[in-house]
Parts: structure tokens; C-alpha cells; sequence
């Protein structure tokens, strides 16, 4: 009954109509008018507000090729690794296997010469299992809340999936090289659990936590990138993660830097109104190519 009153006080609150009623006019806005200056202003104020009053949890909804300009760069980075070389990546949070797959496709593809060993870790069971099933229905897609395959190609999906019309099962050539972990990507002892990784990969899962839990598990990801290594993470709180970056002296990649910034339209969309949007980017900034660069070059005098 407590979380019930606490639920509705929230909705009958001056500041929670005056946030539904943001988000109601900020979408018919045009773009033109929402990119102005005054306007991207009183968004930041705004999403600074939503952000202090949100309920945050994980949410397991994702797509197949969720951001391509990502999966580029790290085609890119990955293309200057020798013949024959092994390539060890950490993806954390990895929910349902989305990303894992779309990540070893287009690597693959790319670099069929290369030894790629996967570290999958995700703190719940349940999602763990469905991605190391990699067998996705129509009814998953109702329990995500959206459809996972719609930023796929026909091609594409038929590269992936082996499919009866009811069922999609990832191919045993992708699927290949993966280990599962059920963990915690903000335990200290995950570097012991997993090695250091020349890729680590932090998804959509931080921007749902608190700051300060936000900002220790980001610390103690970049623990486990190697010397040199790469880290690439969205979906967090922007102060955060520059903050974290500059801390530890880490090297933002500016390769694809804006189109990256922009190429997952449903969390681009969201802001200023959700706590999971993401702001435009800002070249006006001194910071800015440190505050909007997903990937990191980390831990070079190690």
C-alpha cells in the first residue's frame, strides 16, 4: 500500500505534471525549433529534473544491429589485429544476446581469420539463458516490449538466423567461442572471473543505475581492458562517464564519434523527457569530443 500511495503522490505532484506535460509538447516540436539553442538549454535543465525523480530499473528491450556506426568502429579496430591473432571480448550486461550476435557477426564476417573468445556476463539467469539459447520468437518480442529483428535486413536476418517461421535460432558458426558468466559487471572480482579483455563492451544497463552505483561500476570495468585496449560504453549518464574518463587519463576515439552519438535513434529520441535520453551533441563545448566518445583507448602504461 506504501508503494501504491508513493505512486500516485507522484502522479498528482506539480512537478510530475509538469514533466508529462513537457514530454506531451517536446515531441511536436519541430526539430528545428528543439536544436535551437534556448531550446537544447531548457532540455538540459529538463532531463536534469527527470533524472533526479526517476524510478530507475533494467529494462531487457533491445534490437539486432542496435547501433551500427558502433559495430563499424569496432569492424575497424578490430580489421588492424595481425592474421591469425586472438581476440578477447568482454561484453557485460548482455541481456537477451542481441549485441553478442550482431557484435560476432560483423566481426566474423570481417575477420573470419580471427580467434574471437567471447566473456558473456549478465547478473540475471533468466536473460542469460535466453541469450545462451539464442532462440528468439514472437512471444520474446512481446516480453522485450518491441520487435528485436526490425533494424535488420532480410539479408541479414537470413545471415544470422536459422528460422521456421515461429522460431529464430542463431547460427552454431556465430554462436561459436562464447563462455557465459553470471556476475555483477561492478564486482571487484570480476577481473579475476574473466581476464583482461582487449574489448570490452558496456551497453545500455548503466544509464539505469544511480550516479555514484554507475560511476563504481564503470571504474571497475576498465580494470579488466588490457594495455591498449578498447572500452566502448552507451547508454550512461554523460557527467558520469566523462567524469570517470578523465579521472583515469583514458583516450577517446574519435573515429565515428558523432555518428556513433546519433546512431541509436531510441534513446536520441527520449531526451530530454526519460533518464535513459541521450543529449544532442555539442561541439560548442570545450569537453566535447571527451563528454559525447563512446570508445576508449585505456590503461596504456599499464
Amino acid at each position: 500500500m506504501a508503494g501504491i500511495a508513493a505512486f500516485l503522490m507522484r502522479r498528482r505532484s506539480p512537478v510530475g505534471l509538469y514533466i508529462r506535460l513537457n514530454a506531451s509538447l517536446w515531441k511536436w516540436l519541430p526539430s528545428t525549433l528543439r536544436n535551437a539553442e534556448l531550446m537544447r538549454a531548457y532540455g538540459t535543465i529538463l532531463h536534469k529534473l527527470v533524472c533526479r525523480r526517476a524510478d530507475r530499473r533494467q529494462f531487457t528491450g533491445t534490437f539486432f544491429y542496435r547501433n551500427r556506426p558502433q559495430l563499424e568502429l569496432m569492424r575497424r579496430l578490430t580489421g588492424r589485429k595481425p592474421e591469425g591473432a586472438t581476440l578477447n571480448i568482454a561484453i557485460l550486461g548482455c541481456s537477451i544476446g542481441a549485441e553478442i550476435y550482431s557484435i560476432l557477426s560483423t566481426i566474423r564476417a570481417a575477420r573470419p581469420d580471427l580467434n574471437v573468445r567471447v566473456c558473456a556476463v549478465d547478473n540475471s539467469a533468466e536473460v542469460l539463458n535466453v541469450a545462451k539459447e539464442a532462440v528468439y520468437t514472437s512471444q520474446l518480442c512481446d516480453l522485450v516490449g518491441s520487435s528485436i529483428f526490425e533494424r535488420m535486413t532480410e539479408g541479414e536476418f537470413e545471415e544470422m538466423f536459422e528460422s521456421d517461421g515461429r522460431a529464430a535460432r542463431v547460427r552454431s558458426r556465430i554462436r561459436e567461442g562464447i563462455s557465459w558468466h553470471l556476475g555483477d559487471a561492478g564486482d571487484p572480482d570480476l577481473m579475476r572471473v574473466i581476464g583482461r579483455q582487449d574489448l570490452v563492451v558496456a551497453s545500455n544497463f548503466l544509464c539505469h543505475m544511480e550516479p555514484a552505483e554507475a560511476e563504481n561500476c564503470l571504474r571497475n570495468m576498465a580494470r579488466i581492458v588490457k594495455p591498449g585496449g578498447h572500452l566502448f560504453v552507451t547508454g550512461v549518464d554523460l557527467d558520469v562517464r566523462a567524469k570517470v574518463a578523465h579521472d583515469l587519463g583514458w583516450r577517446p576515439v574519435l573515429e565515428l564519434i558523432e555518428e556513433i552519438h546519433e546512431g541509436d535513434p531510441s534513446v536520441r529520441r527520449d531526451w530530454p523527457c526519460a533518464w535513459w535520453g541521450l543529449e544532442p551533441l555539442d561541439k560548442k563545448r570545450a569537453d566535447w569530443q571527451m563528454r559525447y566518445a563512446s570508445a576508449f583507448r585505456l590503461n596504456e602504461d599499464d
